[in-house]
């Protein structure tokens, strides 16, 4: 399984996802996440989904990117250049993937800005190639483990939030994720990208760089449980005993 979530606020663009990938009966450390930068565009990918057809993908859109280049004008054309290699790996892998019992699960989040774009831009690419752009009612989207982090989301982030709040809320929701889910763990990557400033910030922190996060954070929570106006669930617990 794997955590890649991407945020769009006003400000920017904020990129979280961890690093483990199961081979097997191995447990690697990888990185999920490809930038590309140069005059005039600065973009992510995240991807989620074997880790193979990631690879092959990946190289045949350097290869066209490389010659395409045309496509640097708006992001969205590079997400379309993207996709027709989603769908080219699909059509040469698909079938023999099927054979031995895996589906071709290749989810991206692509973000970035070109200088045709107005504003940074988030998109999700789906495997069969299509794909959706990321709007202002819904600023986030989680590929691979994705229940997991979603609720704070729901609850905290507005596209009017900075990206710091952003930021914060991501940590949160990665944190959720790994402490529910085996398969995805440290170390994580984080991107940072500012609207206008064609430069995307990347960082990886370890279990202990966050450490005191998590345990402020479960705290946190002990204790909002405790204040939590509970009038009517204490009123319960009379009839219960009487019974």
């Amino acid at each position: 399984m794997t955590f890649c979530l991407g945020i769009t606020v006003e400000d920017g663009l904020v990129g979280i996802a961890d690093t483990r990938v199961l081979s097997g009966n191995e447990c690697l450390i990888a990185k999920k996440t490809a930038t590309y930068q140069g005059p005039g565009f600065s973009f992510f990918v995240m991807t989620s989904g074997l880790r193979s057809a990631r690879d092959k993908i990946l190289l045949y859109f350097e290869e066209a990117f490389a010659r395409e280049t045309l496509v640097r004008e708006r992001l969205y054309k590079v997400v379309n250049l993207y996709a027709q290699q989603v769908r080219k790996v699909a059509l040469q892998d698909r079938e023999a993937l099927e054979e031995t019992g895996l589906k071709f699960n290749a989810f991206s989040l692509i973000g970035g800005q070109t200088a045709g774009d107005s504003e940074h831009r988030l998109f999700l690419v789906y495997p069969e190639g299509n794909w959706v752009e990321i709007g202002p009612d819904t600023p986030y989207q989680i590929i691979g483990a994705s229940g997991f982090g979603k609720p704070i989301l729901e609850r905290s982030l507005h596209r009017r939030d900075s990206m710091i709040y952003a930021y914060k809320v991501g940590i949160l929701a990665f944190d959720a994720t790994r402490l529910c889910a085996a398969d995805v763990d440290f170390p994580m990557d984080v991107l940072l990208y500012s609207r206008g400033s064609f430069e995307i910030i990347e960082r990886r922190y370890d279990r202990n760089d966050l450490r005191s996060i998590s345990e402020w954070w479960q705290e946190r929570m002990r204790q909002a449980v405790q204040d939590l106006p509970a009038q009517w669930i204490e009123a319960a617990f009379p009839a219960c005993t009487s019974r």
